[in-house]
């Protein structure tokens, strides 16, 4: 009897090493390869300068080298789309913003903004500004707003393309303004700041990153934050709320996706790992000089936050009646 149970016991725990074994082969550690960060943008622009900073953090934490690979056009879509179909192991992200969410409203492509992806981790925040042309009559919100009502159609503006968080963000504030301003749409934000510059239209709602060397440079006046709060590096200018009273409240996000089913213990190691490198001073320093803020959330928050954003830009489009190309 217990020759017969010692063999039982053996047996057992033969069998249960075999299966721990069988466990690891189907689980290999990770990351065992090159992480990459699809930016599905041209370098240079916001998405990829703030995915490097966090690529080299993630490098030095996991071990491994992590790099970034643009791959623009189609107003990110092209990006999206690789990434969407590349294999949910950890090893390829995606680097988007709220132009993201705003696009995929609007844009026939082959995955779905929200079931496609797995949310990771939200790097930052920034608001968006309203600058106006050169010796503007306006030097608030209030009046130019004012103007808009007593005037319609009188007063243009300038946009980077259609289906971008600008345009969005616009088409948001006339329907809580119940105002109809005049957008003119751009192939970028440089060109719109020429003719912002020269008069030809009459202000922007963009990011401060945009426009801070006219801000700085004094060519051309801030009157208002998307905020819900004043800026602390920009105390003086209030926000739209404030000075118009209207309903309106946009921040601008970027964050890291990873394709629809990345292994949970996964996606945990990595959203640990960027909220480190976000928060750390030398991250904080150069978000500062961007314009943004360093926002970490828990897998969870940035799920939902992801999807409200979304869901929130699917029904301003919805109904300013923006147009599916």
């Amino acid at each position: 009897m217990p020759i017969q149970t010692s063999r039982r016991t053996l047996f057992g725990a033969a069998a249960g090493l075999g299966l721990a074994g069988h466990a690891r082969a189907q689980t290999p550690a990770w990351p065992n390869q090159p992480v990459r960060i699809v930016v599905p943008f041209t370098p240079g622009g916001s998405n990829d300068n703030f995915a490097r900073p966090v690529a080299e953090a993630l490098q030095t934490a996991l071990g491994k080298p992590v790099v970034i690979e643009n791959r623009p056009g189609a107003a990110g879509s092209i990006g999206a789309a690789f990434v969407a179909n590349a294999p949910a192991d950890g090893h390829t992200l995606l680097l988007v913003s709220s132009s993201f969410a705003t696009s995929s409203t609007i844009r026939r492509t082959s995955f779905d903004a929200i079931e496609s992806f797995d949310a990771i981790a939200q790097l930052c925040t920034a608001p968006m500004v309203v600058v106006t042309k050169p010796n503007s009559p306006f030097r608030t919100m209030d009046q130019l707003v004012s103007h808009a009502r007593a005037n319609p159609g009188s007063l243009l503006y300038g946009m980077a393309g259609l289906g971008g968080v600008g345009h969005f963000a616009m088409e948001a504030f006339n329907l809580a303004s119940h105002l109809q301003m005049e957008a003119i749409p751009y192939a970028g934000i440089a060109p719109a700041q020429a003719d912002l510059v020269s008069g030809r239209i009459d202000f922007l709602m963009t990011t401060i990153a945009s426009v801070r060397g006219l801000v700085e440079a004094g060519t051309v006046p801030v009157i208002a934050v998307t905020t819900a709060e004043r800026m602390p590096s920009m105390p003086q200018v209030p926000t739209i709320r404030e000075s118009t009273g209207i309903n309106f409240e946009v921040t601008v996000w970027w964050g890291i996706l990873g394709p629809r089913g990345v292994p949970v213990p996964v996606q945990q190691r990595l959203n640990a790992e960027i909220n480190k490198a976000v928060v750390a001073p030398s991250y904080q320093h150069f978000l500062s000089a961007e314009g943004a803020m360093p926002a970490p959330l828990p897998i969870d928050g940035f799920r939902q936050a992801l999807r409200d954003d979304i869901l929130r830009w699917r029904e301003v489009a919805r109904a300013a009646r923006i147009s599916v190309t």
